[in-house]
């Protein structure tokens, strides 16, 4: 945690290629770096799911999540708790929860390919409550870069039979949905809160809120279910302090597609570890979502050079 947090350090604060670079830039590849821990995560979720209840999965993976974040947090307390809108941070805690329940069930009960393509609709889920919540303009091309990408989502959450569609895959689109109001809330927040504080109210809350759900259904785990506990953890706090740090640096809805490594992250550990080889649906499913989200972004840069212009 401590090298974790001398690099961020470094990069934020003392490199001058670093201060120099575009904030959507500085942002994007914190996010690549969020998704590399992100994905890891998802593939421990999803291993120990076989065996333990989401729910208690999800206590877990607070619980250290708060054991690493503590430090931190009792070296500026009370500062760390601290929060200038305690408003943003509860709504956060409560899509923040949905998200995870939802998304981490469908991570365990679909292909880590499938379910993390599904996961990519927050892209444009962002882009629709970046302009609800912080009033961003878009124009008619990333509207239709934007509808384009849903059609994707739909092509991955295949309909099982005549009108209905994979049980999973719908538990997927609104965990991604949740998601995208956490990543605009975050947004906002950064701009009055610190990241350890944004951090203290995601770690500690979600626990709190998870610890009788857990209780309900507790198992206790194996020594190696609790080892990949632990790193799941470890790794969740790596992740959430790249995505704040990301969305803190660059604007939500431009800096959101360089997420996209998280599919080829994906592909891998779930062929090498799990032997799932995604179908040519989710494929073509993700080149659509890929392709829309890579023109949100080269258009955001083309306008951010520009400083004006049709959006």
């Amino acid at each position: 945690m401590r090298r974790f947090r001398t690099i961020a350090t470094f990069l934020s604060g003392r490199s001058a290629w670093w201060q120099a670079a575009p904030g959507n830039i500085r942002g994007g590849l914190w996010l690549i770096l969020a998704s590399g821990f992100l994905t890891i995560m998802a593939a421990l979720i999803k291993q120990v799911g076989a065996n333990l209840h989401v729910t208690e999965i999800l206590f877990f993976r607070q619980l250290f999540m708060i054991l690493l974040a503590l430090p931190v947090i009792i070296r500026d307390f009370p500062g760390a708790l601290r929060s200038a809108r305690l408003d943003l941070q509860a709504l956060r805690l409560a899509f923040a929860l949905g998200a995870m329940l939802m998304g981490f069930t469908a991570v365990i009960h679909l292909p880590l390919a499938d379910a993390t393509t599904i996961a990519f609709s927050r892209t444009f889920f962002i882009t629709i409550f970046a302009i609800v919540l912080l009033h961003e303009i878009v124009g008619i091309r990333r509207w239709a870069a934007m509808l384009i990408g849903f059609i994707g989502v739909v092509i991955v959450a295949q309909p099982e039979g005549a009108g209905s569609f994979n049980t999973y895959g719908l538990l997927a689109i609104a965990g991604a949905a949740c998601a995208g109001v956490v990543m605009v809330v975050v947004r906002i927040l950064s701009r009055t809160d610190r990241p350890v504080t944004i951090l203290a109210y995601q770690a500690i809350g979600i626990g709190v809120l998870m610890t009788p759900a857990a209780i309900w259904f507790w198992k206790t785990p194996n020594l190696t279910e609790m080892a990949m506990l632990v790193a799941l953890g470890v790794v969740a706090l790596l992740g959430q302090m790249c995505n704040i740090l990301g969305f803190r640096a660059g604007e939500a809805s431009a800096i959101a597609p360089f997420d996209y490594m998280r599919l080829l992250f994906a592909v891998l550990i779930g062929y090498l570890v799990f032997g799932d080889w995604p179908a040519l649906h989710v494929f073509a499913g993700a080149a659509i979502i890929a392709a829309a989200g890579a023109y949100t972004l080269r258009r955001e840069q083309r306008l951010a050079a520009k400083g004006a212009g049709d959006r």
